[in-house]
């Protein structure tokens, strides 16, 4: 059986979602998951980051935006990976993602890192995202 993905927006995409849940076979799984972040959150998540790279340093030394994005991931609780290296020298790292942050999951992540941020000394050229509004309309 192939992975089947449904966004419940409408009355039909929920029609096909029961159908392909009667349909599924004996220990199929299923995972019901909130809404995916939003496109303002993205953009919200990379402004903080891009300030936090340009002003803070770690461990001695500057990091761009996306390695911030690792460190922060990491320090918010996300798992962190290493394979060992094809040749048998040390460990690859295999890089967390963001993308699967549900809105909710989004707007912790966002209040984290402000927070983290402003303890370290940063500041933000949008204010952090204490008033910043979740999907689900409840304040951040």
């Amino acid at each position: 059986m192939e992975r089947q993905y449904f966004t419940l927006s409408t009355p039909v995409a929920r029609s096909n979602c029961l159908r392909a849940l009667h349909d599924a076979p004996e220990g199929a799984r299923v995972q019901i998951s909130g809404p995916k972040r939003s496109g303002d959150q993205n953009a919200k998540m990379w402004a903080m980051l891009t300030d936090v790279a340009r002003q803070l340093q770690h461990g001695g030394r500057f990091y761009d935006a996306d390695s911030w994005k690792y460190i922060f991931l990491q320090a918010f609780g996300r798992e962190t990976r290493f394979l060992p290296a094809l040749d048998g020298n040390g460990f690859v790292p295999i890089p967390q993602s963001s993308s699967d942050l549900s809105a909710r999951e989004m707007s912790d992540f966002l209040e984290f890192v402000a927070a983290e941020g402003t303890q370290r000394g940063v500041v933000f050229s949008d204010p952090p995202p204490k008033t910043w509004r979740r999907q689900d309309g409840e304040a951040a």
